[in-house]
């Protein structure tokens, strides 16, 4: 009987959704069991670091490698998968853009230590100590990975080959690249978005859509918005106008905005700001007529200040791989 193809998926900076998605195959897992070798998964499978890099280089068919690169060890799993591996695929947003992890980049390594280790008021740390790579106890060295000074995507550490997006990935839409890896159809060039579409998830969603005049924004518990009308147009900040599609529009379905998780559309290179190049065309200033610059100003900077947080509602999921990247040091 002939070897199965090989399946490893590694969890890095990420909160295990990828896995779940996986998991969510249902009875479909047992196609996967039946065309591969399911063999590394940290946190299903007791393989061992030595185990991988003992494996023939271009071994394993492929690694759906998902989380952003926040350590040391991440970045060196990820270096070891790449050599390992015939296909190295970016599975969820944390390992495409950077996604929650990535927020982390609006402070410093310093800054998050000291909120974590030092002024944390369920801490009790009276010699003020934070991490360090090495340290020296009486069995003899204990290590940790270091931890970067910044979090990045999967492709900004090493070479990838397809990236999924979503947080998590449908599984609609793993088992499609599953299925098409295994009947052996032929795949888009390397470097494409698999598993998403190239449009927006506005073109995907039901909503009825108008011509959009926003008055004023809320925040979601402050209404509850009509079912079938746009949730822009009511005045929800739904990004999926800048968001790609392919999930299918389940938030919006379920009458909640879309937050972004599928990243920008083909041919987008920041997210955040073509979200906030659409809201400047659509923004109610009222009759300008008349109206000073300054007054118009105004009118924009009120509107403007019903967004609680531009970082964390414009680049949710794709700080890291955006423009800005994140706090820029001086």
């Amino acid at each position: 009987m002939p070897e199965k193809p090989k399946l490893a998926i590694y969890w890095a900076a990420s909160c295990g959704g990828c896995e779940i998605a996986v998991v969510n195959l249902h009875e479909k897992l047992l196609d996967v069991d039946a065309a591969f070798e399911f063999m590394f998964c940290p946190c299903l499978l007791d393989t061992k670091k030595k185990d991988i890099e003992a494996l023939p280089d271009k071994s394993i068919a492929i690694t759906l490698f998902n989380g952003a690169i926040r350590t040391g060890e991440n970045e060196e799993m990820a270096q070891i998968l790449r050599k390992k591996s015939q296909l190295l695929i970016a599975f969820g947003s944390c390992a495409c853009e950077g996604c929650i992890p990535g927020l982390a980049n609006l402070h410093s390594k310093k800054d998050i230590f000291k909120a974590v280790y030092l002024d944390n008021p369920t801490i009790d740390n009276p010699d003020g100590t934070v991490p360090s790579i090495s340290n020296e106890v009486p069995e003899g060295t204990l290590t940790i990975p270091a931890f970067h000074e910044k979090v990045k995507t999967l492709g900004q550490v090493t070479e990838v080959d397809y990236f999924i997006p979503g947080c998590p990935p449908e599984s609609h839409q793993i088992w499609n690249i599953v299925a098409a890896v295994v009947s052996g159809a032929q795949l888009p060039p390397l470097g494409s978005v698999i598993g998403g579409g190239c449009i927006s998830v506005c073109d995907e969603c039901e909503r009825v859509k108008a011509d959009k005049k926003i008055e004023r924004f809320y925040r979601n518990f402050e209404i509850t918005p009509e079912p079938e009308k746009c949730l822009l147009e009511q005045g929800l900040l739904c990004m999926g106008i800048a968001t790609r599609d392919g999930c299918g529009a389940p938030c919006p379905q379920a009458n909640m905005p879309c937050t972004g998780c599928y990243g920008p559309p083909e041919g987008v290179t920041d997210q955040g700001a073509r979200m906030i190049a659409a809201l400047g065309s659509i923004l109610d200033i009222g009759d300008s007529k008349g109206k000073s610059e300054e007054e118009i100003a105004a009118r924009v900077e009120a509107l403007l200040d019903r967004i609680p947080d531009y970082a964390g509602t414009f680049y949710k999921y794709s700080l890291p791989g955006s423009i800005i990247g994140g706090k820029v040091d001086k």
